[in-house]
């Protein structure tokens, strides 16, 4: 089968960085499901992962973590899925990535696909939307319940970007004062477009700006974009006995006494913890983004595509990792098609 994979860690112009190959087609065992992958696309941690580095990969290393595509056979423990259905997934940061024609998943990450997307729109979510919703939910502990919301903020640090577009879209149906932050005219207007109440502007302090607003603090704070540049200036916005929660990772050590005077909380968001150590909810995936299909197909919650690019080979994979190193880009970029 046809796979876009690496054995080193090169920068992006280079055409060893990404290069298109032949591999066998693999077979399911367990509970996993092989999937004709019909579109993919590419986030900030395929450009994490693939960044330069002085290691050399055994075997062919493919990347990938968000999929759209159609289950072509399953493993003997499987009771989700058959072959023929639409699903949608990001899978595993320890596994094989889905920049294949065909890759392997556990049946428990994976969610049946919004009938009313295309597999391209499809393709943007399950990655940003499965943070996104842990982030909401299980780390910041925002109430299902809109009644359980009422008068509470939240300010999205980023709020134009994959993770961002989906949160902001989230936060709103459940009933949060959504403020998102964006630095540039097209990004704050995408921003609002996807349901923000408020947008500020994340390279000016925060504070005088909610203030505008008449917003002396919020409840809640998702980071989404650069935790050191932003620490100080989240800590005075956060209101007393509130959260915040951050999926990027910190340059140096954070100064948590920030928090103290507020009892403030900190917390850490990363979609994978359940697929790497295997936890015993790690069908939680599997829930919301069934959760999650429901809500397209409704109405509630619409895609994040913003650009597609055809065939999936590696000169396009290199440009679309080019696009995201670039940190301007807005919603989601997917490949779809096997050349």
């Amino acid at each position: 089968m046809k796979a876009v994979g690496l054995y080193r860690y090169l920068p992006i112009e280079d055409e060893e960085s990404l290069m298109d190959v032949e591999v066998d087609k693999p077979v399911p065992t367990g509970r996993d499901i092989l999937v004709e992958v019909k579109a993919i696309s590419v986030n900030p941690v395929d450009t994490k992962v693939r960044s330069p580095k002085d290691k050399v990969e055994p075997a062919l290393k493919i990347l990938g973590w968000d999929v759209a595509g159609v289950v072509a056979s399953v493993g003997p423990d499987c009771t989700l899925f058959r072959p023929g259905d639409n699903v949608f997934y990001a899978g595993s940061i320890t596994r094989q990535g889905g920049n294949s024609a065909f890759h392997l998943v556990d049946e428990r990450i994976v969610g049946r696909m919004p009938t009313r997307l295309s597999f391209a729109e499809a393709a943007a979510l399950p990655l940003t939307a499965i943070t996104a919703w842990e982030g909401l939910y299980d780390r910041l502990g925002v109430s299902r319940d809109p009644a359980g919301n009422r008068d509470k903020r939240i300010l999205i640090v980023g709020a134009a970007g994959g993770v961002g577009s989906i949160a902001t879209q989230l936060a709103k149906l459940a009933g949060l004062t959504v403020i998102g932050t964006a630095s540039r005219s097209t990004s704050e207007q995408w921003v609002k477009d996807h349901g923000a109440d408020f947008v500020i502007n994340h390279y000016e302090p925060f504070v005088p700006q909610l203030k505008a607003f008449d917003i002396d603090a919020v409840d809640y704070i998702f980071c989404l974009n650069a935790t050191d540049d932003h620490w100080v200036k989240m800590t005075d916005a956060l209101a007393p006995q509130g959260v915040i929660c951050s999926i990027v990772e910190t340059k140096a050590p954070l100064n948590l006494n920030l928090l103290k005077s507020k009892s403030g909380t900190y917390a850490w968001e990363y979609m994978f913890t359940r697929a790497m150590y295997e936890t015993d909810d790690m069908i939680e995936q599997h829930h919301l983004l069934n959760e999650l299909a429901d809500l397209v197909d409704a109405g509630r919650v619409r895609t994040t595509l913003a650009e597609v690019l055809s065939p999936i080979h590696a000169a396009n994979l290199r440009k679309a990792h080019a696009m995201v190193e670039s940190g301007s880009t807005i919603g989601k970029i997917v490949l779809e098609n096997f050349s």
